[in-house]
């Protein structure tokens, strides 16, 4: 059931499932809460209260907001987890991969772990032989182009290429419902917005970080040329120990999407770990 919480600017949905200690599940641009619909069964069943969020401008949540960046995302989550009672575990993809890492810096007392899904976490930069690896070059093509043309059959292009092989089982019916949340009022901008907001604030945040932290990558991720080198150069920027990298054979930029299973283990294993309940 889909609950609401006033924030400053606009409103943000989210749902609850389950019971005991809180993980906050945040997803990616152009997408919503439903990106989890695989994985909340499984952790509410190993004993987790489960909140998935819509982010601002996505899913059930206003679209009238006064900014787009990971600090702004970061503040909605941060008021979820207050209001839901913290602290949490909290699950970023993406564009909220890096909102993780700066509500992590920022209320250190509400976060208790993070876990980062093929998050845009830092400064990026293409080198000229980046272009020369076809998946990046594909994926780059289309997400750019639907992010400067606003174009929903170049979104739905890019995510072709964004899941590599395996496809969920509803992926039909799941490319038709963000398609037509996507050619909602307000949702399509949203988008852009987000995409024209760079992860400096997020980079600039990594080594404040003071809770463990889980990076979980694809290995055909397109949004890089290498995404093993993306993952662990998030790992290197925080402080010593804290952050480790997980890859996922065969995943492109969802594999909590692609491959819940195997994601949801390397969550819950990363949770029992010493090192995430210090």
């Amino acid at each position: 059931m889909t609950e609401y919480l006033d924030v400053d600017g606009g409103t943000i949905a989210y749902e609850v499932t389950g019971s005991g200690p809180l993980i906050v599940l945040a997803h990616g641009m152009g997408d919503s809460r439903e990106a989890y619909r695989q994985m909340i069964p499984a952790l509410a069943a190993a004993g987790h209260r489960v909140a998935a969020v819509d982010l601002r401008g996505c899913g059930e949540s206003g679209t009238d907001w006064p900014a787009w960046s990971r600090t702004a995302i970061a503040g909605d989550l941060l008021a979820v987890i207050r209001h839901l009672g913290g602290p949490a575990v909290l699950v970023g993809h993406s564009v909220s991969g890096g909102a993780a890492t700066i509500a992590a810096a920022r209320e250190p007392e509400l976060v208790t772990a993070v876990v980062e899904l093929a998050p845009f976490t830092r400064k990026q930069s293409i080198r000229l032989g980046d272009l020369r690896v076809k998946r990046f070059r594909q994926g780059m093509l289309r997400l750019l182009g639907a992010g400067v043309f606003g174009s929903v059959p170049l979104w739905r292009s890019y995510l072709d290429v964004a899941y590599p092989g395996v496809k969920p089982a509803d992926w039909a019916e799941r490319l038709d419902r963000i398609e037509a949340r996507l050619r909602e009022p307000g949702r399509m901008k949203a988008m852009q917005s987000m995409g024209r907001s760079a992860p400096t604030d997020a980079g600039a945040q990594l080594g404040n970080v003071r809770c463990p932290v889980l990076v979980v990558m694809g290995t055909q991720d397109p949004d890089w040329a290498d995404p093993y080198a993306e993952g662990a150069a998030v790992v290197d920027a925080l402080p010593s120990g804290l952050g480790r990298l997980e890859m996922i054979e065969g995943a492109g930029h969802y594999p909590h999407d692609q491959f819940p299973d195997e994601t949801v283990s390397l969550v819950l294993a990363f949770l029992r770990s010493d090192a995430a309940r210090a």
